[in-house]
């Protein structure tokens, strides 16, 4: 009689903005159009492990447009129940034009000028990064899984790692840096890092057909790729 394997079990965490963002800065914007759960399973070795979920966490972006397509993105993901959408959200704060930013000043449209001392609201993401330290430390506590991999190039995910380490030393972190993102913290507290520019295939792989149909048989519902990612 065979003896049965038991099998490693493995909860992906995705920071999700910084995972699209680091696709955005390496020029794969064709590749937004992820199918998530596919992705992950080409990383696991299906005759010893087994992929519990996928957890992916954002939050609903303040433009309209770019949230209609984001929402595309959730819609077709959601169908796979390994898929498991973790939302925060945005917030204003003030920003004052000589500090360095991800936006241009409306008042001197420059990126960083140390003369202009305009001040301008600029949305920010809020809750994401201590979602995402909540279920790694709580699923790790709950032995929900034995291996955590992170993707997220963050350092301020540094704490529920260094927690984890400290109270379940036998706990498994791997963590996959997106493109152009990675951080030394995280490089040293993992027991793996995988750098994900080096599995453009995967990316290929792993996309969705240009049109996917919703829900069941019966279901007349289609949703198509944004236009803007192809």
């Amino acid at each position: 009689m065979e003896e049965k394997i038991t099998k490693q079990r493995i909860i992906f965490y995705i920071d999700g903005f910084n995972f699209y963002y680091g696709l955005k800065q390496n020029n794969w914007k064709k590749y937004y159009w992820l199918d998530i759960v596919k992705f992950c399973l080409s990383f696991i070795d299906n005759k010893k492990q087994e992929l519990i979920l996928v957890k992916y966490f954002s939050a609903i972006d303040m433009n309209k447009d770019r949230a209609k397509r984001q929402n595309k993105f959730f819609s077709v993901n959601k169908q796979n129940n390994k898929f498991k959408l973790e939302l925060g959200n945005f917030q204003y704060k003030d920003i004052t034009c000589y500090q360095p930013k991800i936006t241009k000043c409306p008042q001197c449209s420059e990126e960083v000028n140390f003369t202009c001392k305009s001040v301008f609201k600029m949305p920010e993401e809020k809750k994401t990064d201590v979602n995402i330290a909540t279920h790694l430390i709580s699923d790790c506590i709950n032995n929900m899984c034995d291996v955590s991999i992170l993707i997220s190039g963050d350092s301020d995910l540094t704490p529920p790692l260094i927690f984890i380490k400290n109270h379940k030393p036998e706990h498994r972190i791997n963590v996959f840096f997106p493109p152009k993102r990675q951080s030394l913290h995280l490089k040293n507290l993992a027991n793996n890092i995988v750098y994900l520019s080096n599995y453009k295939q995967y990316f290929k792989e792993s996309q969705f057909p240009d049109e996917v149909k919703l829900g069941g048989e019966g279901s007349g519902s289609f949703i198509n790729k944004p236009e803007r990612w192809i």
